[in-house]
């Protein structure tokens, strides 16, 4: 009996480093190549991570991020979410729910997510990120959908040198390559140096890639 359950771990464990380390490489590297979801600017790029709930737990977290820039290997994201509305605030950390990341699966290259500059979001009264009447005049499609991600103004200006541009400049910025061959979302970032590296130990997985 005792060989029987231990044949049928080492079956289990065998499928499982299968899966992991032949099948999803394989999968991905298929759906990259195709038209639907390769990498291009404009995609929109689905991850479910792993976090921290503040009470020394962790819990299933889900982004959905837009493609605004790719500059070299710098692969620039915005977080596609949702503008509060009657003072009801949005998840801190930019999170959507299990229930919308599914529902953005089906419905995102349909769905109105309007571009809307970093500056305007503070603009007008109340809480920033917010509907007001400042973004329902200049941004009108927000009425028909409250779903927005951060744009930016200038695309593909030159890597700044100085330090705290660069850093300000590396938010959000992850590696093409990484992207492309391993379906992994790695940072660029500073790490005690004045030359960007990547973080690896902030790798996080990419769900799906949808354009």
């Amino acid at each position: 009996m005792k060989k029987i359950i231990l044949i049928t771990v080492l079956v289990l464990i065998t499928l499982y480093v299968l899966k992991q380390k032949v099948y999803k490489p394989y999968a991905w590297k298929k759906a990259i190549n195709s038209k639907e979801h390769q990498l291009q600017l404009g995609s929109f790029i689905f991850s479910k991570q792993r976090g921290s709930n503040g009470s020394q737990s962790y819990e299933n977290r889900y982004f959905v991020f837009k493609v605004t820039e790719i500059n070299g290997d710098f692969v620039r994201l915005s977080v596609v979410r949702q503008l509060s509305q009657n003072k009801v605030i949005k998840s801190g950390d930019f999170s959507t729910t299990s229930d919308a990341y599914k529902q953005l699966k089906k419905t995102i290259t349909t769905l109105t997510i309007t571009p809307i500059q970093s500056t305007d979001l503070y603009h007008g009264d109340g809480p920033s990120m917010t509907v007001n009447p400042y973004l329902l005049s200049k941004y009108p499609k927000i009425t028909d959908s409250r779903y927005y991600y951060e744009d930016i103004p200038q695309k593909n200006r030159p890597v700044p040198t100085d330090i705290a541009d660069l850093s300000y400049y590396l938010s959000l910025v992850y590696s093409k390559k990484e992207i492309i061959e391993r379906g992994k979302l790695i940072p660029w970032g500073l790490n005690n140096s004045e030359t960007p590296e990547l973080l690896t130990r902030l790798s996080e997985d990419i769900d799906l890639i949808i354009n």
